[in-house]
């Protein structure tokens, strides 16, 4: 046994580090408010996080936290480590924003929830045997950082990941969608549309059979899929054939393997309008693909559990909701990913006036609760031993 686990029994010994935790989070409550609202008043799209990505690293830096040599390729983001446990938690910190929105998705919330529960983790570390490893995780709303850290090795030897997400209610378990992002572009061949039409490739033809498959594809798709299409380029002038088109199209799904499935559908569809119309077809990506959400049940169960003592009763889901890129760091690891809500009058996410409450005190309140919950959810993994070998073992991360 390690000589860490010489005091993981269940009960009381879970008491000592959650009084920590709270020690900690009053510690530090003013240093992170602080840097939700910095991030709030100064929103930075996914990718040119750079004054976001400083001020977390500050943070964490000022805090004791080292940052490797070794560091992701994105400039936006970043690789903090203390402890030398054996259990190793990781953090995951959002902080992009939406175009024209700011921070309507709550990222600040986000961002400054996980650097507040790895600053209480820290305080435990060594108690606990952790290891907590904190990544500056950049363009979650659009390419997938997680992704790109998972593919450069960094997730590799994590035995739980953590995070929170800001939302108008509180809940802990669910799912996410499986999402892919394509962009279609259709060359044809420009010609005057009433002098010598015959001469012309139709670019926009294509799109328009493209979409016309899938409206009708849609009765044969998997149950749960969702196939989203947009035209954002079509032509410039009434009396010229069209040589150039593009469609953006989002595929979800229940599932990543279903996901596989409907994206083949697709593909076939947008081959149909250029077969049909005589255009070529290029398709690219728009980032990368985000997997289904599979929050870990012990940890989801310890973060209820941990947030009565926070005044909150979070309930236990599994409806799947929007899609996250922490989806494919929970296909790797045990993960976490609760929604830690406050008051909005209403208002939802991806919404101007959900923005308007990012630095109310109910989001402060959010911030520093749900750093609780998550942190937390981690003593728990940590002082239990059957769950402790479990994660080590890497049984399963759900």
């Amino acid at each position: 046994m390690n000589p860490h686990q010489t005091r993981h029994d269940a009960g009381p010994a879970i008491q000592e580090p959650a009084s920590t935790i709270s020690r900690a989070l009053d510690r530090d409550r003013a240093t992170v408010l602080e840097l939700s609202h910095a991030l709030h008043a100064d929103p930075e799209l996914g990718g040119n996080e750079h004054r976001s990505a400083a001020r977390v690293r500050t943070v964490l830096a000022g805090a004791g936290f080292d940052f490797p040599d070794h560091q992701p390729d994105s400039p936006t983001a970043f690789h903090a480590t203390t402890g030398s446990g054996d259990l190793v938690v990781a953090v995951c910190i959002e902080y992009d924003a939406l175009p024209g929105l700011g921070h309507a998705c709550g990222h600040n919330v986000n961002g400054a929830m996980a650097v507040a529960t790895a600053l209480a983790l820290a305080d435990v570390a060594e108690e606990l045997g952790l290891t907590v490893e904190v990544f500056g995780t950049p363009a979650e709303e659009t390419t997938g950082g997680k992704v790109d850290l998972i593919n450069e090795g960094f997730f590799s030897g994590v035995h739980l990941a953590l995070m929170g997400h800001a939302a108008d209610t509180d809940g802990v378990g669910s799912a996410s969608l499986a999402l892919g992002c394509w962009d279609a572009y259709f060359s044809g061949v420009p010609a005057h549309a009433a002098m010598n039409p015959a001469a012309g490739v139709n670019a926009l033809d294509a799109v328009v059979v493209a979409q016309t498959a899938i409206g009708l594809a849609r009765q044969q798709l998997p149950a749960g899929a969702i196939v989203s299409l947009v035209v954002l380029e079509g032509g410039t002038a009434v009396n010229i054939i069209p040589a150039r088109a593009h469609a953006r199209v989002e595929m979800r799904a229940p599932s990543a393997e279903t996901l596989v499935l409907i994206q083949d559908k697709i593909r076939t569809c947008l081959e149909a309008g250029a077969l049909a119309s005589g255009a070529t077809l290029e398709i690219e990506p728009q980032g990368h693909d985000f997997a289904d959400l599979r929050q870990n049940r012990f940890l989801a169960e310890s973060y209820a559990a941990a947030m009565v003592d926070r005044g909150r009763e979070v309930p236990l889901l599994e409806a799947p909701a929007a899609s996250t890129d922490m989806g494919n760091v929970s296909h790797l690891v045990a993960s976490i990913h609760p929604m830690v809500g406050y008051p909005t009058d209403g208002a939802t996410p991806h919404t101007a006036e959900f923005a308007s409450f990012g630095t109310s005190e109910g989001a402060d309140q959010a911030v520093l609760d749900g750093a609780y919950g998550l942190a937390m959810a981690a003593v728990a993994a940590a002082t239990d031993p059957r769950e402790r070998s479990r994660l080590q073992s890497g049984i399963s991360p759900r």
